[in-house]
């Protein structure tokens, strides 16, 4: 019953994210991860297991420094080389101002997508399909589901892109690729969980790739002072 309201609310979450109540974005995610976490709790799940323990958060917390520090420096590397820097230009990232950045980086991403994608796929999910079925079942089901939980931002991403004209066919592929890099994603984050015993690890290398890959692409594209 627990893993059915789970995948209810994130189903609920997805539509309402991306396609129903967008401007909501971030109130809707902070609703749904909390609403996750009470069904953890009433489902008899611990703090530790959901990778919120008080005993771990200090290991999780330096491995998401180490995290944060390391993509920060590749991103800094690609930026500074002009073969690598020019995969940071998108059409789609406009100029913006300082106010704008600093509410994409410091609270639509932490808030509206690393908390609640963290918190249902590699605390909540992982936690309860973990306890009966083991790490390896626990760690598939996440990354499908992950890679899954992405198919409506993929079709919009290309929908939204004037500079792509595609068939069916290129745009299914090109769809299936981002849905098996999400999948990918997804493992490498549930192992930085299962190893570092805390949710923050994979809730750093979350943050620091969207929000500095995002803040990266902004400063090269040219943004304001």
């Amino acid at each position: 019953m627990a893993l059915a309201v789970v995948l209810a609310v994130l189903a609920a979450a997805n539509l309402l994210n991306n396609h129903l109540a967008v401007p909501a974005y971030v109130a809707t995610s902070l609703a749904a991860a909390a609403i996750l976490l009470l069904v953890h709790r009433r489902a008899g799940g611990t703090w530790q297991e959901a990778g919120l323990g008080r005993a771990t958060l200090s290991r999780g917390a330096r491995w998401a420094t180490v995290l944060v520090a390391a993509v920060a420096l590749c991103y800094l590397i690609a930026a500074l080389v002009p073969a690598t820097r020019t995969l940071f230009l998108d059409a789609r990232i406009q100029p913006a101002g300082s106010a704008a950045i600093t509410y994409q980086v410091l609270i639509r991403i932490p808030l509206g997508t690393v908390l609640l994608e963290e918190i249902g796929f590699r605390s909540v999910l992982y936690s309860l399909i973990q306890r009966t079925h083991g790490v390896a079942r626990a760690t598939a089901i996440s990354c499908l589901l992950f890679a899954l939980w992405h198919v409506l931002p993929a079709l919009h991403l290309l929908a939204a892109n004037p500079s792509l004209t595609l068939s069916v066919s290129a745009t299914a592929v090109l769809t299936a690729l981002a849905l098996a890099g999400a999948a990918l994603a997804g493992f490498v984050l549930c192992e930085l969980r299962r190893r570092s015993d805390s949710l923050l690890a994979p809730a750093g290398l979350h943050w620091a790739t969207n929000a500095l890959g995002y803040l990266t692409a902004t400063m090269i594209t040219g943004s304001p002072p």
